[in-house]
């Protein structure tokens, strides 16, 4: 298994985790604040500083996660 598809397994398990059950539709307000506390506790995790942890969101992550969307849109449309 290559690491890419490595990669997507941790992904699909990481939102497994996030889930925890609920429905994505009827509960789509709470399951983007279980994200967003994922997200900010695991940049404070590996940057160990709040600004550290912030510069990586702005500077790198949101871009990341947008060309994620992009080829996602690319692909299936």
């Amino acid at each position: 298994m290559t690491e890419a598809q490595l990669d997507t397994m941790r992904a699909i398990a990481a939102v497994n985790e996030i889930l925890d059950g609920r429905d994505p539709k009827s509960d789509y307000a709470a399951i983007p604040v279980t994200a967003e506390h994922t997200i900010a506790a695991l940049l404070l995790m590996l940057m160990g500083d709040p600004r550290k942890a912030a510069s990586m969101l702005n500077e790198g992550l949101l871009q990341g996660v947008e060309d994620r969307l992009s080829l996602y849109l690319s692909r299936k449309g």
